[in-house]
């Protein structure tokens, strides 16, 4: 019981993740492909306006998910660190790279090293959600075996399963980054960048889709047993995504950009759980399972109160944090933007 509590809390964490952090990774790929310092200069300030006070605090919920994953599951936490320690690296790397570069664009003053700092900047936001999904496609095909570093160090994350899981994970996010910052255009009083979002949210929606088509006859063949779960005892949350897609899609049709950010947040939260559903009971697959690399039940009790007292501070504070930024955004007219906003041509 212990066990599976800590589990759903972890895949609760990571669920926050995905959808707050995720949100933060998309927004880099639009400042990415916004175009030159001319025509990109009002996405990359909104991108810039929206992300700024919170993409620190999003990353909170990755280092939930590891510390409870090492103390929980310490097994799991071992062999996945270490058979898939390079994709690992460069993520971490990743998010490095990408918090210097924003933190260094904004207090820049010169054109040329603005262009440099948001090109990193960029870059390192497509290319960490991308190593990341590589990690989940790995433990998902069942390629990282129980054991310090039993797995091949290369291939367990160069396959077709991990290549699906990185393409999913950086369209997921630029797909719940244009759907938010169409929102948060709308709150400013922008309606030219409300429709610049909005047709890119429409766009990365249908070409989401497309790809997980396409992935079940990947998953069929180099993941069969993922392909079994998700077909079979998840198939009721892989229903439940695909309808919210198509609701997101139509809502944004209609320029009902309030209701869409629920529908988009829970699509995406649906075919997260549903991985866990079809995978569950193992943790890493075919014989690693919750119970059999559970920690002693005293440490797990303890980590969840531990977590619990955290929580009525965490949360709170995020609640507001999240709150208290709408709010101003509601209040700043379109003349008190500030912000260069300019990155790589």
């Amino acid at each position: 019981m212990l066990a599976d509590t800590a589990l759903a809390v972890m895949w609760i964490g990571l669920t926050c993740y995905a959808l707050f952090g995720g949100a933060d990774f998309g927004a880099g790929l639009w400042d990415l492909l916004a175009g030159g310092s001319g025509r990109g200069r009002e996405p990359r300030r909104l991108i810039e306006h929206s992300i700024g006070p919170v993409w620190e605090a999003n990353h909170v919920w990755l280092i939930f998910v590891v510390v409870l994953l090492w103390t929980g599951f310490s097994p799991v936490f071992a062999a996945v660190m270490s058979t898939l320690y390079i994709p690992l690296t460069l993520a971490a790397l990743g998010i490095i790279a990408r918090g210097a570069a924003f933190a260094f664009r904004k207090a820049s003053s010169e054109v040329p090293q603005q262009r440099l700092f948001g090109g990193f900047f960029a870059l390192s936001s497509v290319v960490t959600p991308y190593f990341l999904g590589s990690v989940a496609g790995a433990v998902a095909s069942g390629r990282v075996p129980p054991g310090l570093a039993k797995g091949n160090l290369v291939t367990s994350w160069l396959n077709p399963t991990s290549a699906l899981g990185g393409v999913l994970a950086v369209l997921a996010c630029a797909y719940l980054a244009a759907v938010y910052l169409s929102g948060d255009a709308d709150r400013s009083g922008r309606p030219d960048l409300v429709a610049y979002f909005r047709a890119r949210a429409l766009a990365t929606g249908v070409v989401t889709g497309v790809v997980a088509v396409v992935g079940i006859a990947v998953l069929q063949t180099d993941a069969p047993q993922l392909f079994h779960g998700l077909t079979h005892r998840a198939l009721p949350l892989v229903i439940v995504s695909a309808l919210l897609g198509l609701v997101s899609l139509a809502l944004l049709v209609r320029t009902e950009l309030t209701f869409v950010r629920v529908t988009a947040a829970t699509a995406v939260a649906a075919i997260l759980w549903s991985w866990g559903v079809a995978q569950y009971p193992a943790m890493l697959p075919p014989s690693v399972t919750v119970r059999g690399s559970a920690s002693q039940a005293s440490v797990l009790g303890s980590s969840l109160v531990a977590l619990a007292v955290g929580a009525v501070l965490l949360v709170p504070s995020l609640l507001y944090l999240y709150s208290l930024f709408q709010q101003r955004q509601r209040q700043q007219p379109a003349s008190a933007r500030s912000g260069d906003g300019t990155a790589a041509d």
